[in-house]
């Protein structure tokens, strides 16, 4: 077996991913006959089926699976490859894979991306959103090469750089303006509304009101901080949002913001990389460029919490 490509490769892990030809074929950017082809000729050149083709996806087949884990594992190495040359070089440039979870991605990373551009000019930035869990399997897997998130991760594997610590405030109807700040008792009978499952930021929200995940619900979770926004807008209720997101959200509605008394909560804003990759001097200089971002909003405390 001496004729796979890694490109054969690249193209098998996509469309295992996508379970689709064309959206793989589209992740690859070739046509989906072209994918079509090339799948086959591993096929072949393999001797077995990969994948299950059915009338609207394709499911790998029990070998698809093993050999699955040993391609991720082949082109995870490959890519450390040039990560090794990518660091013998004083900039970092070329493609830079980054994920951010989405209560940051829209407020960092409008400033982030044009500070970027300048430090360095030489970089393809390619940003991945989603939540925290998706973002650790992928660093762990070398799909994207660092993320920021919300502190603590406490993964082994990775390296955790603290960056800055923001408070979460409370937003409630323009009209309750003037009332006085709910504390944790308080707020754990009014109407909260949290993000979905699945977000970090709905953990952290719960574990200030000291409610675990039984507190009772009212089907009222959102998908994302705007949503929460407009619902207590709307007057069905109270959320809290991180600071970051204060200036553009709390003018899309008729909301108030307001700081809870001491102790505040809050989270630290960090970047996560695998220990064992090469580029970690250069991710340094990118961490720094991300607290720089992040720093001189209002009420931000700039270093670790």
């Amino acid at each position: 077996m001496t004729n796979l490509t890694i490109k054969q490769l690249r193209y098998f892990e996509a469309l295992a991913k996508q379970h689709h030809f064309g959206r793989a074929a589209a992740v690859c950017s070739i046509s989906q006959p072209a994918l079509s082809v090339q799948i086959k000729d591993l096929e072949t050149e393999l001797g077995t089926a990969l994948f299950e083709r059915g009338p609207r996806q394709v499911r790998l087949t029990s070998f698809g699976e093993d050999f699955a884990l040993r391609v991720r594992d082949i082109l995870r190495s490959v890519d450390e490859l040039g990560d090794i040359a990518r660091a013998a070089q004083k900039n970092l440039v070329g493609r830079f894979r980054i994920g951010v979870i989405p209560t940051i991605a829209p407020y960092l990373l409008p400033k982030l991306i044009g500070n970027l551009g300048k430090s360095h000019p030489g970089l393809d930035l390619h940003v991945r959103e989603t939540l925290t869990p998706r973002l650790v399997q992928e660093l762990l897997q070398g799909q994207i090469d660092s993320a920021i998130v919300a502190l603590p991760i406490s993964e082994p594997a990775f390296t955790e750089t603290p960056l800055f610590s923001e408070s979460f405030v409370l937003v409630r109807p323009d009209t309750d303006a003037q009332d006085p700040v709910p504390d944790t008792h308080a707020l754990r009978n009014m109407r909260l509304l949290l993000l979905e499952e699945g977000h970090c930021f709905r953990d952290q929200a719960l574990s200030f009101c000291n409610a675990g995940p039984a507190l009772p619900r009212d089907g009222l979770d959102g998908s994302s901080l705007s949503t929460l926004v407009q619902m207590v807008g709307a007057g069905i209720g109270v959320t809290m949002i991180p600071e970051m997101a204060m200036a553009v959200e709390a003018r899309s509605a008729p909301v108030a913001c307001a700081y809870f008394r001491d102790p505040q909560p809050g989270r630290t804003i960090g970047m996560i990389w695998r220990k064992t990759t090469p580029l970690a001097p250069q991710l340094l200089e990118i961490a720094e460029v991300v607290r720089q971002s992040g720093a001189g909003r209002s009420g931000q405390r700039t270093g670790a919490s």
